[in-house]
């Protein structure tokens, strides 16, 4: 039977009309409500009609938790063969955890909304930025981050895929790196339209205010292994996920490391679990022979625990 493993998205990846694909399954819009009522707002209205509370980062955490909560539960209904990996990109980290049933739902969703907080609150609307580089080598990101800081933070936080690198920091420092990048042969430099500088440094504050929180947060050893951001390690140990989950606010997702894991444990085949593409399209970016299925409907769901069972 084929080995398989989940991907997880993160925040980046909401929209409106996201969960279309599963009109009239009531597991889905349940989930939904759980996490309404736990927060007191209308999750589901927010991805079914037009506004503007889709992309402010303390609703989009809790939201983008329940879709891919959502998903994993009818991945569960229809018996899909359990995967021998789960994976979370930044966010997506919590969402895994709660399909391994290491964290209940219900902490989880006021967890993902106080983590939001910590780092809204970490570094000031406009004194932070992210940054698409496209086109170059790790190393030559890595070096462009260090000429360009200056005495301000700006490293690399998301190491994608090969050629896709995400940087962080003070925003002077950012737009510096931008310009040096571009003129050490990247094919883009782009600034994101976020308003936290996710996994630098400056999250070092908000990294404490989680550790505290998740001192009164329940962490069971996951029932599926969860690969982590932080380290690319496994762990089943609730105090230890609780220091990886700290170290992630600060540390670089490293993707591109965690898919090359994955394929290295001879799984066959993956499935993005959650709304979008972009965990899809990165896997096919590295590591050509890794299929892997958004699965962003009902059709695909049901085609994907096919191939699975082959």
């Amino acid at each position: 039977m084929t080995k398989t493993a989940l991907f997880f998205p993160g925040q980046g990846s909401q929209s409106i009309g996201m969960m279309a694909g599963f009109e009239g399954i009531a597991l889905i819009k349940q989930t939904f409500t759980e996490a309404s009522d736990l927060l007191g707002v209308d999750f589901w209205s927010m991805v079914t009609e037009e506004n503007t509370m889709l992309n402010q980062t303390e609703h989009t955490q809790p939201l983008m938790l329940a879709a891919g909560v959502a998903t994993w539960r009818v991945y569960q209904t229809m018996k899909g063969i359990t995967p021998a990996f789960l994976v979370g990109h930044s966010l997506g980290e919590y969402t895994a955890l709660v399909a391994a049933e290491a964290i209940s739902f219900a902490d989880a969703v006021p967890l993902v909304k106080f983590r939001a907080e910590a780092m809204q609150s970490a570094v000031p609307e406009g004194v932070g930025a992210m940054a698409a580089i496209l086109g170059l080598e790790d190393e030559v990101v890595d070096a462009v981050c260090i000429e360009s800081a200056k005495g301000e933070v700006v490293t690399p936080v998301n190491l994608n895929s090969p050629g896709q690198v995400v940087i962080a920091g003070n925003k002077a420092a950012v737009e510096r790196a931008m310009m040096l990048a571009k003129d050490k042969g990247a094919k883009r430099a782009l600034q994101l339209p976020v308003s936290v500088p996710s996994h630098c440094a400056l999250m070092i504050p908000a990294a404490k205010k989680l550790s505290e929180y998740l001192k009164d947060v329940i962490v069971n050893a996951p029932t599926i292994p969860v690969i982590h951001n932080a380290d690319v390690v496994t762990y089943d140990d609730g105090e230890k996920i609780k220091d990886a989950l700290v170290r992630q606010l600060y540390s670089p997702v490293r993707w591109g490391e965690t898919v090359r894991l994955i394929h290295k444990l001879q799984i066959s085949q993956s499935a993005e679990c959650g709304p979008g593409k972009v965990l899809t399209g990165l896997t096919k970016r590295i590591v050509k022979d890794l299929p892997c299925t958004a699965l962003i409907n009902i059709d695909a769901v049901a085609e994907y625990k096919s191939l699975t069972q082959l």
